[in-house]
C-alpha cells in the first residue's frame, strides 16, 4: 500500500555538500553575465562527466560534482583573465589557510600566504 511522505520529516537536503550548491550557482552565474553560454556549460560538463566514467570513476554525486567544478574552472580560464596557475595557485593558498586555521576558528585567505622562503609550514 502506498504512504505518503510523513509531512513532519524535515525535508531532503538539495544538496550533500555546500561546495555542491556554489558550483552550480557560480556556472549560472557566469551563464547569466554571458560569460560562456549554457550550451558551452552542458557541452563542458557532458565531457568531464564521459571522462570520469571512462577512468572507473564511481557513478556518485561526488564524480558529478567534481566533473562540475572541473567544467566550471576550464570554462572560467577561457572566459576570463584567471589561469590555470592563478587557480591552483589560490587552491594552494586556501589550503594552506585551512591547514594552519585552529579548529572552530574562520579559515582567512591570509592565512594561507606563502612563507617568504617559499616553503609550506
Amino acid at each position: 500500500m502506498f504512504q505518503p511522505d510523513d509531512p513532519l520529516k524535515p525535508p531532503k537536503p538539495a544538496f550533500d555538500e555546500p561546495w555542491h550548491a556554489q558550483v552550480l550557482a557560480m556556472a549560472d552565474t557566469f551563464v547569466r553575465a554571458g560569460r560562456f553560454s549554457a550550451g558551452d556549460w552542458a557541452e563542458t560538463l557532458g565531457a568531464y562527466l564521459a571522462a570520469a566514467d571512462v577512468s572507473g570513476a564511481p557513478d556518485t554525486t561526488d564524480t558529478y560534482y567534481t566533473a562540475a567544478l572541473d567544467a566550471l574552472e576550464a570554462l572560467t580560464t577561457g572566459a576570463t583573465d584567471l589561469t590555470a596557475a592563478t587557480l591552483k595557485a589560490r587552491k594552494n593558498q586556501w589550503a594552506r589557510a585551512y591547514r594552519q586555521t585552529p579548529h572552530g576558528q574562520p579559515v582567512l585567505l591570509e592565512a594561507g600566504l606563502e612563507p617568504a622562503d617559499g616553503h609550506d609550514v
